[in-house]
């Protein structure tokens, strides 16, 4: 019994994780969900990227990846402060209440 996996089962797995992320991001209303949504459709682009590199055997995917990360911890990074303080003015961090970002 063969129980290996292939680059088609990571795809797949990529490809859920991305519809997963993608519902988030137009259904939530809360940013810090929408920060999450956000989170695993990055993460699922990396599953992909990385498993496209392992299977040809080169490393761009995985340095791909690498900036990927990168750009997803500073992203979360800033907008996490601006998180703290729209809560710290605003009491609230719902989307419907974000109509514009004026002091």
């Amino acid at each position: 019994m063969n129980l290996s996996i292939s680059l088609e089962h990571y795809l797949l797995l990529s490809s859920i994780l991305f519809f997963i992320g993608l519902y988030g991001v137009i259904v939530r209303k809360n940013l810090l969900m929408l920060f999450f949504a956000t989170e695993i459709m990055l993460n699922a682009v990396n599953i992909g990227l990385v498993a496209i590199s392992n299977y040809y055997g080169d490393l761009t995917g995985q340095m791909f990846a690498f900036f990927i990360i990168a750009i997803a911890a500073s992203e979360v990074a800033i907008g996490l402060g601006l998180l703290v303080i729209w809560f710290k003015r605003h009491n609230t961090v719902d989307l419907d209440s974000l109509q514009s970002m004026k002091g």
